[in-house]
């Protein structure tokens, strides 16, 4: 399943002791549907708050029921704030994680003197100016494969830091400035200390160019501050070689 949701509400992706998440109520809405017990795996665990467009997610049933209706059905059960874009069957040996994939991610940054209450929920409101082409050069320095434990918070478990970064884009319409990156992967909080580094940046307190010596740190102390998860969206991820 392709997998939409306003984060706001929950308590992120993975089920957690302290409130609802996004697998929960799909658990719990799945094994109502289909009559039996459902577990679903997602692709990308969301922190609490962060927004998805197209967060994948498999699961194992025995249901008759067409694949592609699944997700009609589903929807009929599904809160507002979280809908399915579409369903399909995959191989019984496919998991979303462990094959080779591009992750879109979008970081939204109002950047105006006044709040837009329309916009509160997917934009981080910052008012001092920020200029915008500091944090574009910024951004090249970051496409390619390095080690990205600058970019990481502390203590998360991972067996390296290094990534891929096919594209770090930054660009400005009207108020919104929207950081873009896409890669093979991403660390626990990369792409929002990614987008407090270029905040930092972008407002006069480091040069550009120090984005080359924070990846060379590889001290998460070397970065700028990991920004709010509610101006975070995953928009979607790719399955090379795969329709």
């Amino acid at each position: 399943m392709v997998v939409a949701y306003d984060g706001t509400n929950y308590k992120g992706w993975q089920v957690q002791p302290n409130g609802i998440t996004i697998e929960e109520v799909l658990n719990k809405k799945l094994s109502e549907l289909l009559g039996e017990e459902i577990m679903v795996t997602g692709a990308s665990r969301t922190d609490s708050g962060v927004h998805s467009l197209g967060n994948v997610a498999i699961f194992d049933t025995n249901t008759r029921m067409p694949a592609d209706k699944i997700s009609f059905a589903l929807n009929q059960r599904l809160p507002e704030d979280i809908v399915v874009q579409g369903s399909c069957e995959v191989p019984g040996d496919w998991h979303p994680r462990f094959v080779s994939s591009r992750k879109t991610y979008e970081y939204r940054i109002l950047n105006r003197t006044f709040r837009m209450p329309t916009r509160r929920f997917d934009t981080y409101f910052y008012h001092y100016p920020l200029d915008v082409e500091k944090m574009k050069q910024a951004a090249s320095y970051l496409v390619g494969e390095h080690d990205f434990k600058s970019f990481c918070a502390v203590g998360a478990q991972v067996k390296t830091t290094v990534r891929m970064i096919y594209a770090c884009d930054v660009w400005r319409e009207n108020d919104i400035i929207t950081i873009r990156v896409t890669g093979n992967g991403f660390l626990y909080n990369m792409v929002r200390i990614i987008a407090g580094t270029l905040i930092k940046i972008g407002g006069g307190e480091l040069p550009p160019e120090e984005i080359k010596e924070i990846l060379a740190a590889c001290d998460r102390s070397a970065a700028g501050p990991t920004a709010p998860a509610h101006g975070l969206t995953m928009m979607g991820i790719e399955y090379p070689g795969e329709q």
